[in-house]
């Protein structure tokens, strides 16, 4: 029989991915009875637009394999909608699809030879998967005063004093798990630093279409020689389970680019022929996918305002986030209370909260802080995403949160419950 020792040290270490355990671990509750308020995976709540499922649906029959770096009109789409997003020359031949962005971001760390660098607190796959390839992972410790942003003379000076190998520095904005973003300010700052250091910049852009205010920048348009744009279907396209993922090289970085596609000419092959022939309908602008963006920021926007301001009359704090589904939320001032309880560390909150107040979140530390500092993550998904597009389509009401979003609030009033039974007398 296979023996534990006889997989390999890389994989053998590796616990299963955070977000999906704790939707798993979410249902298996449900399943049993228990009533369980999911904010722990951040999957879209929204439906594919209906236009895009169309497309779908028409090409059901395509059944042959496509190109390895994905279907040739599929490619001159996105290079069409990176052109209008950024400005820059894009062409099909800057773009490579594969099955989901989190496979890409793998694929393009297994074909660059160099260490990781990431923010801390960032999304949790990141490192695992550099762990799994054997590779160095540094970290940029960035904070809440800084509304989570790597600062220029942070990032600076870790490369004055890592001169020696290549770095690959992946940022993600709208962040997962903060929500927050960066300003053209920032962006140009941090294109000078690596411009002087040459780094390879991977733009997780994945939130990029739920920024609320619908005004989004990369840094590709400043950094554009080092900077690969990842995103996909997944998170604006609310098509997590379709698995299409994409990535956009400028032309210095090509060979990068030709590299995964060895790679994935030996594992994937390619991705389903239907769904890239339906994403072609999501990336050629239209006024149903400019509704659908609309309603969708707003009900994202009027969420975030509504927990951040009763979190926040929790004595909860958090940053407010700018896009995406995300609140990282510090249980700081609780700390006293809660040690009191014999909770001390980020699981042992989790845990607690989602046996006694049934509410699923995850640790701070699964996406990189200290558990004694007390962070959770809340993807405030766990709505009806078909009837708050509807009613986002009129205009948000006074009582939308009530009306459309029950189990939000519901979730809001849990924690509040809980904390308050928390209270030392």
């Amino acid at each position: 029989m296979f023996e534990l020792d006889q997989l390999s040290p890389s994989v053998r270490s590796l616990k299963p991915s955070a977000t999906l355990k704790i939707n798993e671990e979410s249902n298996q509750l449900i399943a049993q009875g228990k009533s369980v308020i999911k904010l722990g995976l951040g999957q879209s709540p929204f439906p594919v637009p209906e236009v895009v499922v169309e497309s779908l649906q028409a090409a059901a029959r395509e059944k042959d394999y496509l190109p390895v770096k994905g279907l040739q009109s599929l490619r001159a789409t996105v290079a069409d909608y990176y052109k209008r997003q950024t400005g820059l020359g894009y062409t099909s031949d800057s773009v490579l699809i594969g099955p989901g962005s989190k496979e890409l971001l793998f694929n393009l760390q297994m074909a660059c030879q160099s260490d990781l660098l990431i923010p801390t607190p960032s999304w949790v796959s990141y490192a695992p998967q550099a762990h799994l390839l054997g590779r160095k992972v540094s970290y940029l410790q960035v904070s809440a005063e800084n509304r989570w942003q790597v600062q220029p003379e942070q990032l600076d000076q870790y490369c004055q004093e890592n001169p020696a190998r290549t770095r690959l520095l992946i940022l993600n904005y709208p962040s997962n798990p903060t929500g927050c973003s960066y300003d053209v300010g920032s962006l140009k700052a941090l294109a000078e630093v690596a411009r002087r250091h040459k780094l390879i910049i991977v733009a997780d852009e994945i939130y990029a279409e739920t920024t609320f205010s619908g005004e989004f920048h990369s840094l590709a348009e400043f950094y554009p020689e080092g900077t690969v744009i990842s995103s996909g279907l997944s998170k604006w396209c609310g098509a997590g389970g379709w698995r299409l993922g994409l990535m956009a090289f400028p032309e210095e970085l090509r060979p990068l680019q030709d590299a995964m596609a060895v790679i994935a000419s030996e594992t994937f092959t390619s991705i389903s022929a239907p769904t890239q022939y339906a994403a072609i309908t999501a990336f050629t602008p239209s006024s149903a996918i400019d509704a659908y963006l609309d309603a969708s920021r707003k009900v994202l926007k009027e969420i975030a305002g509504y927990m951040v301001s009763r979190l926040r009359n929790c004595q909860l704090e958090m940053e407010a986030p700018e896009g995406g589904f995300y609140l990282f939320v510090n249980f700081q001032k609780w700390r006293d209370a809660l040690a009191h309880k014999g909770i001390e560390s980020d699981e042992a909150l989790c845990q607690r909260i989602l046996d006694e107040a049934g509410v699923a979140m995850l640790p701070g530390s699964d996406f990189g802080m200290r558990p004694e500092q007390l962070y959770t993550r809340i993807a405030y998904v766990d709505f009806d995403g078909s009837q708050a597009l509807s009613a986002a389509g009129t205009g948000i009401t006074e009582n939308f949160m009530e009306e459309y979003c029950p189990r939000l609030v519901k979730a809001c009033d849990a924690l509040s419950q809980w904390l308050g039974d928390r209270e030392e007398v």
